[in-house]
C-alpha cells in the first residue's frame, strides 16, 4: 500500500509540473490622455469613445481567449477594458502590474518637453535612468517579477488554466521580454490598444527558469485560434 501510494502521489507531481497554464496579456483600450499624445503613468486617464468603439469593434470581429481568473492593474483604464472584455469575470487587482510612475513627465505632451535636459536625458533609456521624481526600469521590472510570481501561483495553487492579464502597454512589453521564449527584444512585443500575447507555462518550466512560451497574438479570428502561435518569432 506504501508503494502504491508513493508512486501515485510522484505521478501526480509530474502531471502538475507538465500541466499547461494559458496566460492572455491584454493592453487596455485608448484613453483620452493616449489620444493627445500624454505621459500617462499613473495618472488616471479615462477610456475614450474611441477606445469603447474600437474595443467593441474587436470584440465584434474577433475572439479573446476565456478566461477562469482575470488580473489586472489597479489603474481605472485597465478595470474598465477587463469589465469590458470579460463581464463575468472575478478580477483580481495586482498593484505591480501599474504602468512605469513618469514623475515629472506625468500628463506631459512629448512636444512640451522637447529641449529640456532632463528629457534628453530620459530618452537614453536605461535601467536606472528615470524621469525626475520618476520610476526607474529597473524597479519596474523587479515588480513584475514579484506580480508574475504571485499571478502564476495563483494559477497553479486554484486550478485556473486559463487567465487574463489586463494592463499597459510597456509592462506587457517588459514582461514578455523578460519571461517569454524565444528570447526577443522588448520593442518586438509593441502592441495595440486592446491587442495583446497569448503565453503558456509550466510548473516545471517556471520553476526551474522563469520562463513562459509565447504562443502568439491575440485577439484571433473565428476559426483560427492558432494562428500565428506555432511560427511566433521565426524569421520571415
Amino acid at each position: 500500500m506504501y508503494t502504491i501510494t508513493t508512486v501515485f502521489s510522484l505521478s501526480k507531481e509530474r502531471n502538475v509540473k507538465m500541466q499547461g497554464y494559458r496566460i492572455h496579456f491584454i493592453r487596455h483600450a485608448i484613453t483620452v490622455a493616449n489620444e493627445e499624445g500624454r505621459y500617462v503613468g499613473v495618472t488616471e486617464s479615462e477610456v475614450s469613445q474611441r477606445g469603447r468603439t474600437e474595443l467593441r469593434r474587436k470584440l465584434d470581429n474577433f475572439i479573446y481567449p476565456p478566461a477562469d481568473k482575470v488580473y489586472v492593474s489597479p489603474m481605472k483604464r485597465c478595470i474598465a477594458t477587463a469589465s469590458f472584455i470579460y463581464p463575468e469575470g472575478y478580477a483580481r487587482v495586482v498593484p505591480e502590474l501599474r504602468e512605469m510612475n513618469f514623475g515629472a513627465f506625468e500628463g506631459k505632451k512629448a512636444t512640451e518637453l522637447m529641449g529640456r535636459p532632463d528629457y534628453k536625458q530620459f530618452l537614453k533609456g536605461g535601467l536606472d535612468n528615470p524621469a525626475p521624481n520618476g520610476e526607474s526600469m529597473r524597479h519596474v521590472i523587479e515588480r513584475l517579477y514579484e506580480g508574475m510570481e504571485f499571478i502564476v501561483e495563483d494559477m497553479m495553487k486554484n486550478g485556473y488554466k486559463n487567465a487574463a492579464v489586463v494592463t499597459h502597454g510597456g509592462i506587457i512589453m517588459n514582461i514578455m521580454s523578460c519571461f517569454g521564449l524565444p528570447k526577443m527584444n522588448p520593442n518586438e512585443f509593441a502592441c495595440d490598444f486592446g491587442e495583446g500575447f497569448s503565453v503558456m507555462v509550466t510548473a516545471q518550466l517556471w520553476q526551474t527558469a522563469k520562463a513562459f512560451e509565447i504562443l502568439g497574438r491575440l485577439p484571433y479570428t473565428a476559426g483560427d485560434e492558432s494562428d500565428g502561435f506555432e511560427d511566433f518569432g521565426d524569421e520571415d
